[in-house]
């Protein structure tokens, strides 16, 4: 759908980023799958049932501009998890492991972030201010959700480096 006016293009932002979400949730649930340490694996496993969520938000912004999501590609994201798919099967090491799933889990997460920046003020600008109080309490989980991620990648980080410093004790 080639966008003819605002409105349409901010529908087609709407619908990208409606399916980007879907698509993010079915990749969170992949990685959670995936995780070994409990903890990683209950983060994520939280990320998809806020995903759920905000799903349910999506489409009441929908009605609230009284559109349907359109026909999307999301080419980005189905490349984005084949090649991470490929990419971690290559890796041995359970550390490395951890920190690279962290790491592409916070990489979708800022994304989104920016993803809900653009359409917030879209909504402001055409109006639709329900729609950007909605996005708004969406863009607060995708941040609470990216600083958490962070908190993750420092602990997996400090473990390991406590790890290799107990070794280095030890011998």
């Amino acid at each position: 759908m080639q966008p003819k006016n605002p409105k349409e293009l901010f529908v087609l932002m709407m619908s990208d980023l409606r399916h980007g979400t879907e698509q993010t949730t079915n990749v969170f649930q992949q990685l959670s799958q995936m995780a070994q340490e409990e903890n990683i694996k209950e983060a994520l496993e939280a990320r998809v049932f806020i995903s759920q969520n905000v799903l349910n938000k999506l489409d009441q912004c929908f009605k609230l501009i009284g559109e349907k999501p359109a026909k999307t590609t999301g080419r980005l994201y189905e490349a984005f998890a084949e090649e991470f798919t490929k990419d971690l099967q290559e890796i041995q090491n359970s550390t490395v492991r951890h920190l690279f799933i962290l790491a592409k889990a916070n990489h979708l997460v800022h994304l989104r972030i920016a993803e809900y920046k653009a359409l917030i003020a879209a909504a402001d600008i055409s109006g639709h201010y329900g729609v950007a109080v909605l996005l708004e309490s969406c863009l607060a989980e995708k941040i609470a959700l990216a600083e958490r991620m962070q908190r993750l990648i420092r602990d997996v980080a400090e473990t390991r480096l406590a790890e290799k410093i107990a070794a280095r004790s030890a011998a």
